[in-house]
């Protein structure tokens, strides 16, 4: 399929590139210009090339919708996955060359296995955002209650923590009130909202971060979409010893996002309640009763969302 395969270690400011079997390197700066230079200096390869590269807070999207633009496929790697992969062939320095010429092993290798990235519709970026930022400013709360509660006297200090307080409010509420209306106006996304609202222990707030922050929900399988957000159990087994399965990885934020869906189903009287307190009574914990909840109620939303786009379509839900 891929003839050539080019890495990039991407910064704030700079972009390294190595094509595989080539051992020279090229830096260049991570703007417009940048991006005309190093299509310009790889214009033999790019039409046959599979570009692979990490993500990196943001820094990479500019560069591919350039490259995206311009029809040239790109892989947006997992950075844990190609980390383990160059320490796997003996490599223990680090450099942004080393990292490149990592990144194009790694496509060389995995290319088979390697998904294309596809930007989002501009809605869903923005929803996303929105999301994200309301997501944070939470997090800023939790912390200025918490520092306002401290045993310290200092008046001056606790009104700080009161203006503050007052300021991240507003500044939720603006943003609640901008992805209401985002969804509002899309009839796709409110006919979704709606769908996921008929789950226990799903709100507004909970659908619509669900429909911002997993927009692969109704795509994947059940065992798929489980273990994209962290929630699928994976076995600690060697030799004799089988440990207790356990959960790692995924999506924090969704996981957090499903914790307090879970909380809230977890105390209802419907099949969900009933699941949680079955397992309470067969000796679970309430921490892994809790986790099997929110594994459930993902699978569920997944579902769902499914068969409403097989509706959409005039396909019957199988």
């Amino acid at each position: 399929m891929y003839q050539n395969f080019v890495g990039i270690d991407i910064s704030k400011d700079t972009f390294m590139v190595a094509a595989l079997g080539d051992k020279k390197t090229q830096s260049f700066h991570n703007v417009l210009s940048g991006f005309n230079a190093f299509c310009q200096s790889y214009e033999h390869l790019l039409p046959s090339a599979l570009v692979v590269l990490e993500s990196t807070g943001g820094y990479e999207m500019p560069l591919i919708r350039f490259l995206l633009a311009k029809e040239v496929p790109v892989h947006r790697a997992d950075t844990r996955k190609v980390k383990y992969f160059i320490r796997s062939l003996g490599t223990q320095a680090k450099t942004d060359a080393i990292d490149a010429e990592g990144l194009a092993q790694y496509g060389s290798e995995r290319h088979a296995r390697l998904a294309c990235f596809t930007l989002q519709p501009i809605e869903q970026e923005k929803l996303q955002q929105l999301t994200q930022r309301r997501l944070d400013l939470k997090h800023y709360l939790v912390q200025e209650k918490n520092r306002q509660q401290s045993p310290h006297e200092n008046t001056f200090v606790k009104e700080t923590c009161r203006l503050l307080i007052e300021a991240i409010e507003t500044q939720s509420k603006s943003l609640e009130a901008e992805i209401n209306q985002l969804i509002q106006g899309n009839s796709v996304y409110q006919a979704k909202q709606s769908v996921l609202q008929e789950i226990s222990g799903i709100g507004p707030i909970i659908a619509n971060s669900l429909l911002a922050l997993l927009p692969e929900l109704g795509l994947l399988g059940r065992r798929q979409i489980a273990s994209l957000v962290g929630l699928a159990p994976y076995p600690y087994e060697s030799g004799k010893k089988v440990g207790h399965r356990q959960t790692r990885g995924g999506r924090q934020a969704i996981r957090s996002i499903l914790f307090m869906a879970a909380m809230t189903a977890a105390r209802s009287k419907g099949k969900l309640g009933q699941f949680y307190q079955k397992l309470i009574a067969n000796g679970k914990k309430k921490m892994v009763a809790l986790t099997a909840l929110m594994r459930k109620i993902v699978v569920i939303a997944n579902a769902k969302i499914r068969d409403w786009n097989l509706s959409l379509n005039g396909t019957q839900p199988v």
